[in-house]
């Protein structure tokens, strides 16, 4: 997925409409997410699988800001993106290579600040900003969620440490829940990998 993602960022400044590419992908995760939660943002998403192979290679992998986790700043961001895009389609209507450069040239802008974020934070940094993770949260957050086992977690925060958004499945435990309910957990299923006392699975 991420050759496709560098082909699209890369050749689309010369057929903008390879554009269209990312409205789809748009699509692809709000559908998805009516069913399985964020799982659209593990590895089908092309930008987190490119995160994933090669902004890891350059990231610190420092903690993620609480600012940036958010929901006051990622709906800020989203509210942003849509008045953006809605100005940019009306304008450009009915040009298809000129929208299809818009979303070329947003998906520019973005990946770079992206890229940004993964040198100084984390690879995963830009997912929290993302509109499309943040409308996957919302719309997906009881959706295929993991469970743990209380009786059976030593809180040992190996879950934590291989989660690529860095979700802490172990602090649950202590809220006496069976079940993770943060929206933004990928269901990748690393963390059920990685326990070894086999206290998660997802759903």
């Amino acid at each position: 997925m991420s050759g496709l993602f560098l082909v699209v960022i890369v050749a689309g400044w010369r057929w903008p409409l390879l554009g269209f590419f990312i409205p789809l992908c748009m699509l692809l995760g709000m559908g998805i997410a009516l069913f399985r939660g964020r799982k659209w943002c593990d590895w089908y998403c092309p930008r987190g699988s490119f995160y994933d192979t090669l902004g890891r290679s350059i990231s610190p992998e420092k903690e993620i800001p609480r600012m940036i986790k958010g929901m006051p700043l990622r709906i800020g961001v989203l509210a942003a993106l849509m008045v953006v895009m809605a100005a940019q389609l009306v304008k450009r209507w009915p040009d298809p290579a000129g929208i299809g450069m818009f979303f070329v040239m947003l998906l520019t802008i973005t990946t770079t600040l992206g890229i940004l974020l993964a040198l100084f934070l984390h690879q995963r940094a830009w997912c929290f900003l993302c509109p499309i993770g943040t409308l996957s949260h919302l719309i997906g957050r009881s959706r295929k969620l993991l469970m743990i086992d209380s009786g059976l977690c030593t809180e040992c925060g190996l879950c934590h440490k291989v989660c690529p958004v860095q979700v802490k499945p172990s602090a649950y435990k202590k809220k006496g829940v069976k079940a993770v309910k943060d929206g933004d957990c990928l269901v990748c299923g690393l963390c059920a990998a990685a326990c070894p006392a086999k206290a998660l699975h997802p759903q």
